[in-house]
């Protein structure tokens, strides 16, 4: 084991993950602490494994949130006293990293999950937090020893986003995937139990309902499908009552023109979740933004085809046309997106022996280059050259 002590700063960590950091947190601690000392800060209520911090100052109810969480990250910067070296996630622990820095003496190293330059949409939901949250992004990015980018697709964005980021400060380093867990599930009871008629092929989606993942996309392409194929739909609470207005709509309008249409609300325990992965057709991620997509990996994992929109980090995971199909996405042309997604879907869901072709070269995928005990091996070395360098 190294010697050294790491504080991984982050809003989620177990059993609280809505989303593809904490997803990448919860497994990177899980290697890292066989290499390093690990102390965990995040935010919440209190759990095993991490020091949390509340995001509920009684002083400042009613303000906007971004203030809280900024709260949250002056206790976490306290706590980081000691630590030889500070990892954040996301900007909501950017702050906190960036502080601990300055307190502290010690290296920051961030990693970029997500770009708030890249989520305007973002600001209908928090209001001028917004412009606060990008402050504190674009602060603790030009000011970080390092930045870790989920792809190459990612890396170009932060160079883009932030121009003052040294080149030589952003380091690649892909997302990884516990095969172990996630592989193909013979169980049905799950479906059963949502209803799904498993004598017909579908289509399945896991993922919060963001602009950023695209789901109306998904909804309308939906009513171009087969009739023959089912939709089955894992996700989270909308960000804003506007797009669980506009996605409520657009369910209702799938219901009326086909059968086999599945909604689940409630986020279901990563076991369920890999059963409706394992038995559907065809994965789809319909996202007009992905750094990298941990939920394609996911999928590949359990044997799944995946058709994904060619955005950010996607296509360094899915291979096209040989774990499945990419789909461009043209922002003006909203429709004609709609139109080929439909198109890739009914080809893959369609042809039985080629969907368990590309399951299959997906999972072989998954497991050869993006295994996370790889992923921990190359932070460590990234960490170890920050204090040497």
């Amino acid at each position: 084991m190294v010697t050294m002590r790491a504080s991984i700063l982050t809003r989620e960590y177990p059993p609280d993950v809505y989303g593809g950091a904490g997803v990448h947190v919860d497994f990177l601690v899980r290697e890292l602490r066989r290499l390093v000392d690990v102390d965990v800060h995040c935010m919440g209520g209190p759990r095993e494994g991490a020091t949390a911090h509340s995001e509920h100052d009684p002083r400042l109810e009613g303000a906007n949130a971004a203030l809280s969480i900024m709260s949250a990250d002056l206790s976490m910067a306290a706590a980081t006293a000691g630590a030889d070296l500070v990892h954040s996630h996301t900007w909501y622990a950017n702050f906190a990293g960036h502080l601990s820095k300055l307190l502290h003496d010690v290296p920051h190293v961030v990693t970029a999950h997500s770009l708030e330059p890249q989520r305007p949409w973002k600001a209908e939901q928090l209001g001028g937090g917004y412009r606060v949250s990008s402050w504190v992004e674009r602060t603790a990015y030009e000011h970080a020893d390092a930045v870790v980018a989920v792809s190459r697709g990612m890396a170009a964005d932060v160079l883009e986003a932030y121009p003052a980021v040294d080149p030589d400060r952003v380091h690649v380093i892909h997302n990884g995937i516990d095969a172990d867990f996630y592989r193909p599930d013979p169980g049905t009871d799950v479906l059963e139990r949502i209803g799904v008629d498993l004598d017909r092929p579908y289509v399945t989606f896991v993922g919060r309902i963001t602009r950023q993942k695209g789901v109306p996309h998904l909804l309308r392409a939906g009513l171009l499908l087969d009739p023959e194929i089912q939709l089955v739909l894992l996700a989270g609470a909308a960000d804003t009552a506007e797009l669980k207005a506009e996605t409520d709509q657009a369910v209702a309008e799938l219901r009326t023109a086909r059968d086999g249409v599945f909604v689940v609300s409630e986020m279901l325990p990563r076991e369920e979740v890999r059963q409706v992965l394992t038995h559907a057709a065809v994965f789809c991620c319909p996202s007009v933004y992905e750094p990298l997509g941990i939920v394609n990996l996911e999928a590949m994992a359990c044997e799944t085809a995946v058709v994904a929109s060619r955005v950010g980090g996607i296509p360094e995971v899915v291979v096209e046309g040989e774990t499945g199909l990419l789909v461009d996405l043209d922002p003006d042309d909203p429709a004609d997106f709609e139109r080929r997604l439909a198109e890739a879907l009914d080809a893959v869901a369609g042809d039985q022996g080629r969907a368990a072709s590309m399951g299959r070269a997906g999972r072989v995928r998954a497991v050869e280059q993006f295994e996370w005990s790889a992923v921990a091996a190359r932070t460590i070395e990234l960490y170890e050259s920050l204090r040497t360098g």
